[in-house]
């Protein structure tokens, strides 16, 4: 392997573990990244959204371009991909706003 492989396999680890660990810190404490905070209406769920996202990433990057030696499944860092929109998917649900309690009615006529 070149060292040019080794600093792109740095840079891709670097930027996946920062990742979950903002996912890890968003699920356990809630608290977000000042970035986009005011949008984010569930940091849980936003959190476990970059886990997914990192786990994902990793998937696809580590099983496929940066993966050094061939596999016999070429579809199997797609499903990194995969994981990657399902991570998304949570990402998007925290901006929502989550069902509004309807409160119960007296109907004893």
């Amino acid at each position: 392997m070149s060292a040019m492989h080794w600093i792109a396999v740095s840079i891709a680890v670097a930027v996946t573990t920062a990742v979950a660990a903002a996912g890890v810190v968003a699920v356990t404490t809630g608290w977000t990244l000042p970035l986009g905070r005011e949008r984010i209406l569930r940091p849980k769920l936003w959190g476990a959204g970059l886990l997914l996202i990192a786990f994902g990433t990793a998937f696809f990057l580590f099983l496929g371009p940066l993966g050094g030696v061939p596999t016999r499944h070429p579809y199997l860092p797609f499903l990194g991909i995969a994981v990657n929109f399902g991570g998304l998917a949570l990402q998007l649900l925290a901006q929502r706003h989550g069902r509004t309690p309807v409160p119960p009615t007296n109907s004893a006529s």
